[in-house]
């Protein structure tokens, strides 16, 4: 029997930067689709995936199952369940969930994704899926274009590092959730308000993550501009 692969699409943000808007970014259309229907294709088209599971605010649940019956045929693949209050809480329900009604093994891969990140590509996941599998986990990132300065109070420069060991991560991150969850359970709940990135999590209790390289186009659509960037990329697609 193959590892299990899940798709674990992190929806749960109402996008508040966005503006003033009735709701949140994901379903923002791009192209006559919202957002979240672009990247759940991403995820539908790769046989790998046992289960796509979308992570959604309780509220919008029901609209994100409605949206994606609309949109996705194939839609007997996805669970729309609700979010947790932070990121890694949310990540941790899909694991939940998984283990419920799916089984839990020490092989089981989840390929976590950003719903607003609508142009990641089939290798981008097929190689976190390979090396989630071979490694344990494994962080999606493009090397840094500009030179990153540090500044610990927000007024001088306290380090500029060197940019050629610096990258800008993206998503997905994918783990072996098994692993993922027994070192999340472990960190105290300082931890857990100080470590809101999973692959952080990990990093800072010794385990190693590597890397797979993103695209400088699998952008996170978070602000206005970012639309019109997402609408030519689209043009860009077809």
């Amino acid at each position: 029997m193959g590892t299990n692969v899940y798709g674990v699409v992190l929806a749960g943000g109402i996008g508040s930067r966005m503006g003033n808007v009735e709701k949140p970014k994901q379903f923002m259309e791009v192209g006559k689709k919202p957002i979240i229907i672009h990247t759940i294709e991403k995820f539908v088209v790769n046989p790998q995936f046992e289960k796509i599971i979308v992570l959604s605010p309780r509220q919008w649940i029901q609209y994100t199952q409605d949206v994606v019956r609309k949109y996705i045929a194939q839609n007997d693949r996805i669970d729309v369940i609700q979010g947790g209050e932070t990121r890694n809480e949310t990540v941790m329900n899909s694991i939940r969930h998984i283990e419920k009604n799916y089984g839990l093994d020490d092989e089981t891969v989840i390929v976590t994704h950003d719903s607003v990140r609508p142009f990641v590509t089939h290798r981008i996941l097929e190689e976190n899926i390979r090396y989630a599998k071979e490694t344990g986990a494994c962080d999606t990132v493009i090397p840094a274009t500009d030179t990153i300065v540090e500044s610990t109070n927000g007024e001088y420069i306290t380090n500029i590092p060197n940019r050629s060991y610096m990258y800008q991560g993206q998503t997905p991150q994918s783990f072996k959730a098994k692993k993922l969850r027994d070192v999340y359970e472990a960190l105290t709940p300082e931890e857990k308000e100080i470590l809101t990135d999973a692959c952080k999590i990990l990093v800072l209790k010794g385990e190693k993550v590597h890397l797979v390289d993103g695209e400088v186009f699998n952008i996170k659509i978070t602000y206005p501009n970012d639309l019109r960037m997402a609408e030519s990329l689209l043009g860009g697609e077809k």
